[in-house]
């Protein structure tokens, strides 16, 4: 073996040990980092590394799109918008078996293009759904499944933060990388509904049909409040589609956008705003951590000769892309079990794009294909990411083991799903490819 694969064979077996111990995944990177750009190139290199990427990395106007989007959907979710969505989809699927499931799928699949934050979403309507569902006499495993699941969508459908990253990871065009998720996000939120009803022809039992009355007059006035998540969504896709403004321009309008509609209906007070930035604030501190983090890390794999080692061995192997991609799909599942999504990305793209590169893989297709691993990966016991903000947003309403069954329904769907991108790229590639 070369040295530059030991090299970084080390550096991961460091890391995971790391991050087995409790230290937290931003640490974690930046030890192993720190250790390994020592040992290669030694102290000078390594302390203006570390001086330089964070700043490099913290002034780049292109990434001010990740505070923004968080703070459009903080605002939109304290303005009662999402809440509105929610009602909207109940009232107009009253009368389905499970409309309540399906409700909370659409609704979440609103949700995603007024935020880009899997956890956010999970977090948000686990306390808005989970009640609704239970108190109608629904399966609690099943419910929190679909919570978790549906959450998943604001990895796909823009604006998503996940994707911001990947470009911040690859330098892939941010705009083209965010339209590129939205069929596959579609799909992925009528493949949820339709594998739901399937599911309830075998276990009618699980949703107990609705004895409420809803007329029409009440799905009208429903459905007359949705026009802010449909002009937001308008305001921010349509306007990078066309090329009015760049992604990281969309952010901020979409954030002004968010906060002008929130006034207009005066559902916001200051309070809430404020609330709203010191959230936006504080997991945008959280990303950039493990972002900066990884990057650094990801240059230790490259100064080492990690990458270059690994992309002449898959080479010199004449390993197919079936057999790279299938390979992605299996790293992906066993650490998705182990190291939540965020850090996965951080810790797998840096080495993985080169290599799909050098197989002339498309970047855009292939950024779709990581992002669906590892939104399944948010939802894969034992720590999926989203499961547990279903748990901690559930105040002990529900207990685990009920959610990790509840959930193995959803991660049948999402592999028919991950199987339809694989064989048809042309729903990833083909609207970025007209915009």
């Amino acid at each position: 073996m070369s040295g530059g694969l030991m090299s970084g064979l080390l550096g991961f077996a460091g890391l995971l040990g790391l991050l087995a111990l409790g230290v937290p995944v931003a640490v974690a990177l930046a030890l192993v980092a720190a250790a390994g750009l020592y040992m290669t190139v030694g102290s000078t290199f390594m302390l203006t590394t570390f001086q330089t990427t964070p700043y490099a990395i913290a002034s780049d106007y292109t990434f001010v799109v990740v505070p923004m989007f968080v703070l459009m959907g903080g605002i939109a979710q304290r303005a009662g918008i999402i809440a509105d969505l929610y009602t909207a989809a109940h009232y107009m699927l009253n009368r389905v078996k499970g409309s309540l499931l399906m409700a909370t799928v659409l609704a979440q699949a609103g949700f995603a293009a007024a935020s880009g934050s899997t956890v956010v979403a999970s977090s948000v309507f686990t306390r808005m759904a989970l009640p609704e569902m239970l108190r109608f006499g629904y399966n609690g495993g099943l419910a929190g499944g679909c919570i978790a699941a549906a959450g998943t969508l604001a990895g796909l459908i823009p604006p998503s933060i996940a994707m911001v990253l990947y470009a911040m990871l690859t330098t892939q065009p941010v705009g083209a990388l965010l339209i590129a998720g939205i069929i596959p996000g579609v799909l992925t939120a009528a493949a949820y509904m339709i594998g739901i009803r399937i599911l309830l022809v075998f276990r009618p039992d699980w949703a107990p049909p609705s004895r409420e009355v809803i007329t029409w007059r009440m799905r009208g006035r429903a459905l007359s409040k949705v026009w802010s998540v449909l002009l937001l969504m308008t305001i921010v896709m349509g306007g990078i589609y066309v090329g009015f403004y760049p992604p990281s321009a969309a952010g901020a309008v979409g954030a002004a956008g968010a906060l002008a509609i929130a006034i207009s209906m005066r559902r916001i007070r200051g309070r809430d705003f404020w609330d709203a930035l010191i959230e936006a604030a504080r997991v945008s501190a959280m990303i950039f951590a493990i972002v900066i983090a990884g990057l650094i890390f990801s240059r230790f794999l490259l100064i080492s000769g990690f990458i270059g080692d690994l992309r002449g061995w898959v080479l010199a192997s004449e390993m197919t892309v079936a057999g790279f991609i299938l390979a992605t799909i299996v790293l992906f599942l066993i650490l998705g079990m182990f190291i939540d999504s965020v850090s996965l990305l951080v810790i797998a793209v840096p080495f993985l794009y080169p290599v799909s590169q050098s197989l002339g893989i498309d970047p855009i297709w292939f950024a779709v294909i990581i992002i669906k691993l590892i939104e399944i990966a948010a939802i894969t016991p034992p720590v999926g990411l989203n499961l547990y903000a279903v748990l901690a947003a559930a105040e002990r309403r529900l207990q685990a083991g009920a959610l990790f069954r509840g959930i193995l329904p959803f991660i049948v769907i999402e592999f028919c799903v991950l199987g339809l991108l694989l064989a048809f790229p042309l729903l990833v590639t083909w609207l970025p490819a007209r915009m």
